[in-house]
């Protein structure tokens, strides 16, 4: 699936707000999140291959700096494999005519919100309020 073009995303900023979510619209989305979706899983194979040519060669040094390399490749790996789920459920959400409203409040979320971030699941006003929230139980 080839990514949308630049074209494509000036089109879709200048539509007006009463064509929120049209079928055009709705497609443009289709083919950004599978393409970001593959490329996630091509960026996730290649961190993977980097993990089997890891060699265990060298003095203390070395091995302390592949492992710190190791370390970090994991992080990657942990980091980017829990946005599949989120690419998944977002390409439900579009099938089910549910992609761009926000859960909480069903309200849009957006089209400057969604293309930063096509997984988006709410509002911006809804997000602040679950990050006001999480950093009250934080305290």
């Amino acid at each position: 699936m080839t990514k949308p073009s630049n074209a494509e995303f000036q089109s879709l900023l200048a539509m007006p707000p009463e064509d929120y979510m049209n079928s055009w619209q709705t497609q443009f989305f289709q083919r950004l999140l599978q393409h970001e979706r593959q490329a996630l899983i091509e960026s996730i194979a290649e961190l993977k291959s980097q993990l089997q040519h890891s060699e265990q060669q060298g003095d203390e040094a070395d091995k302390a700096i592949r492992e710190e390399e190791l370390r970090l490749l994991f992080r990657q790996i942990d980091r980017e494999s829990r946005l599949l789920p989120k690419f998944d459920a977002a390409l439900k959400r579009l099938a089910q005519g549910e992609y761009g409203y926000c859960l909480q409040t069903g309200e849009p979320i957006g089209l400057p919100r969604l293309l930063l971030r096509p997984t988006a699941e709410l509002s911006i006003d809804a997000k602040m309020k679950q990050e006001k929230v999480e950093a009250q139980y934080r305290k």
